[in-house]
């Protein structure tokens, strides 16, 4: 099965949006409603989260698209852009 790799930025000054939106956005991850293999925020180099990645294993790109238009997060209009490309795992070895 394809897999994409995802990175989705957040609009500049969204940390409010963001947090508030987190607990909804960690439990839509949580119904494992996709083969997600990783995914975690994005970070400024102070610590501060500006976006999220995801590595998802799915069959085509429509299904990682309906995926990502369902999250919370991006329903709330936090992300300003959202890259989603096929990706392949060469290190470590599978």
């Amino acid at each position: 099965m394809p897999t994409y790799l995802v990175i989705a930025r957040d609009r500049p000054d969204a940390g409010d949006l963001r947090a508030q939106t987190r607990p909804r956005h960690l439990e839509y991850l949580a119904a494992r409603t996709i083969d997600i293999i990783l995914s975690g925020p994005i970070l400024t180099e102070d610590e501060r989260m500006a976006g999220s990645m995801f590595v998802i294993s799915a069959p085509d790109r429509a299904t990682v698209e309906a995926f990502l238009a369902g999250d919370p997060y991006a329903r709330a209009g936090l992300f300003d852009s959202v890259s989603i490309e096929r990706w392949r795992q060469v290190i470590p070895a599978q």
